[in-house]
């Protein structure tokens, strides 16, 4: 008997979205192997860590690859180890990271926290891909435009969550950075030290066999 083909390829990529094969701390232990092995110098690789740990705190949610990779492109920073440091943001903590950028925003803005991560943000994000699909469709119907629910979002969310991203975002970047030198740093001169006794090792064995 054939195999029934799966019909919802798009439930399969949500659940793994949600919660990857093998695990997070498996997916997190890779992306860890992934960043020691990485080209340039310590400094280098660190500074797109930074860029990395930033952009997810940013709201551009799905542009958030190309985002840190131009980031770390300014920062003379690595590109690769920009774009796995955006996995520091996963549905995980996303929710806390929306939290803090969006009372942050409101704080500096000094405007009502209506933006606050509850059932009425959903219904906001709700609300404004409604109207984005509505006036898609107005394109080509003689319906009209709709922009109420764009404008909440944007005055409610979208414009406090940009502006508060930045301290917090900062503040996790630099700590990623702090950190991440050291250990980098660490890791390169072992590595250096341990291909140096092979190639030692090596040279040892060749001049013995003549």
């Amino acid at each position: 008997m054939f195999k029934r083909r799966d019909q919802r390829p798009w439930l399969r990529w949500f659940s793994e979205v949600l919660w990857p094969r093998g695990g997070w701390v498996r997916a997190a232990t890779y992306v860890k192997h992934r960043m020691r092995r990485l080209p340039g110098s310590p400094e280098e690789i660190a500074r797109g860590i930074f860029a990395g740990a930033f952009t997810v705190f940013t709201p551009f949610f799905g542009f958030h690859f190309p985002i840190a990779a131009v980031l770390a492109k300014l920062m003379r920073g690595s590109m690769l180890a920009a774009i796995l440091a955006t996995f520091l943001g996963n549905p995980l903590t996303y929710l806390p990271i929306a939290y803090i950028s969006l009372q942050t925003g409101h704080f500096i803005l000094g405007s009502d926290p209506r933006g606050e991560v509850d059932a009425s943000l959903f219904q906001k994000f709700a609300g404004a891909a409604g109207d984005l699909w509505h006036n898609f469709k107005a394109m080509f119907t003689p319906e009209r435009a709709h922009w109420t629910a764009l404008e909440q979002f944007y005055d409610d969310v979208f414009f406090p969550y940009m502006v508060g991203c930045l301290i917090p975002g900062v503040i996790c970047g630099a700590l990623c950075y702090a950190i991440s030198l050291p250990l980098i740093r660490t890791y390169q001169k072992r590595r250096a030290i341990k291909l140096q006794q092979k190639m030692d090792k090596l040279r040892s064995q060749a001049g013995a066999a003549e």
